[in-house]
């Protein structure tokens, strides 16, 4: 992730960490979103990590790149362990707000959209955090995993706008905003529209 300018050159930060994490809080503050802040330093992590693309690819010899969400799925249920079933709820809860977030345009051309990841991604984290409660790990994130599940359009929405100040991009997709909207509910995707004189209607 980088400024761009009219040559579209990235520019360089100082701390990716920091980046991310005054991007987030100035986003939530313009949307007028309430997240906890256990939960927006979570994410701010989830994208300083993926920032290393090797991160967020398996590498499986020739084949690169991540596991469809419902084998990843697959995985957590047929997991020996519960860490390890743990583990993958966490992974599918990660890889789906990273992707939704950042590349919820390319979704389009996909025979699952944008609402299956949010779905995947928020009864991930909503699993995980039902799995661990109680325990020592428990204790310290089961809270900011129920967080990210409640809050996962809402969190999808901020990063999609982080995106898009990020590359400057005035352009609004009419009918795919309102196909978001439509099937998400998305918060954001409703303003775009009003902005555009769109008026959904329920």
């Amino acid at each position: 992730m980088g400024e761009y300018c009219g040559h579209e050159r990235v520019v360089p930060v100082p701390s990716l960490l920091d980046y991310f994490r005054t991007s987030i809080d100035d986003v939530i503050a313009d949307q007028g979103v309430v997240v906890e802040p256990h939960a927006t330093h979570y994410v701010v992590n989830l994208l300083t990590l993926y920032s290393r693309s090797e991160e967020l690819y398996d590498d499986e010899g020739e084949a690169r790149g991540h596991k469809p969400l419902a084998l990843m799925l697959a995985d957590a249920e047929d997991a020996a362990s519960a860490e390890e079933r743990n583990s993958a709820l966490q992974r599918i809860g990660d890889v789906a707000l990273f992707i939704s977030g950042f590349f919820a345009d390319s979704l389009a051309s996909h025979v699952v959209d944008l609402d299956y990841y949010i779905h995947m991604g928020g009864s991930a984290y909503g699993s995980l955090s039902d799995q661990i409660r109680g325990t020592f790990r428990g204790n310290a994130f089961a809270d900011t995993y129920s967080e990210l599940a409640a809050k996962f359009q809402v969190l999808v929405d901020v990063l999609n706008e982080m995106r898009d100040r990020e590359r400057q991009d005035n352009d609004v997709d009419l009918l795919r905003t309102y196909a978001i909207w439509r099937k998400t509910g998305s918060k954001r995707a409703e303003t775009l529209l009003r902005q555009h004189g769109v008026v959904p209607i329920t």
